[in-house]
């Protein structure tokens, strides 16, 4: 039923879009735009509606009609578009571990990292002044 209403939709938006642009349009003419046409109406002269005026019409209002019911069908499943990327993403990732802060923030001095000395090197790895007692 919603495949069948989704192919309908996509046909009648074609549709739609063909029939308004074969349309002739109304006071197209340079002359009309400056008052040259012989009309009396404001907004030009109002003929009897065209064959393709109807279809226009029809074709608008079957537009709106299935939008409406597509969007309250969807509505309905009560599926989110993002419920399956969430529930993927918590599965595939683990959570990453918090960063503890280091330094003033704890109230320790960070450590300096130790180098251990090279292989048969008889020197060991300088070490840094130890700081004043008082």
């Amino acid at each position: 039923m919603y495949t069948l209403l989704i192919i309908l939709f996509i046909v009648v938006c074609l549709f739609l879009i063909m029939v308004v642009l074969l349309q002739q349009g109304k006071g197209a003419d340079v002359a009309a735009a400056f008052g040259g046409a012989s009309s009396q109406a404001s907004f030009g002269p109002r003929g009897t509606a065209t064959l393709m005026h109807k279809l226009t019409t029809g074709s608008f209002v079957l537009f709106v009609a299935l939008c409406i019911g597509l969007s309250v069908l969807t509505a309905r499943r009560g599926r989110s578009v993002t419920a399956g990327i969430k529930g993927k993403a918590a599965a595939t990732s683990p959570a990453p571990a918090p960063a503890k802060p280091a330094g003033p923030a704890t109230g320790q001095a960070p450590a300096p990292a130790a180098q251990p000395p090279a292989q048969g090197s008889s020197q060991s790895a300088p070490q840094a002044p130890a700081p004043p007692k008082k």
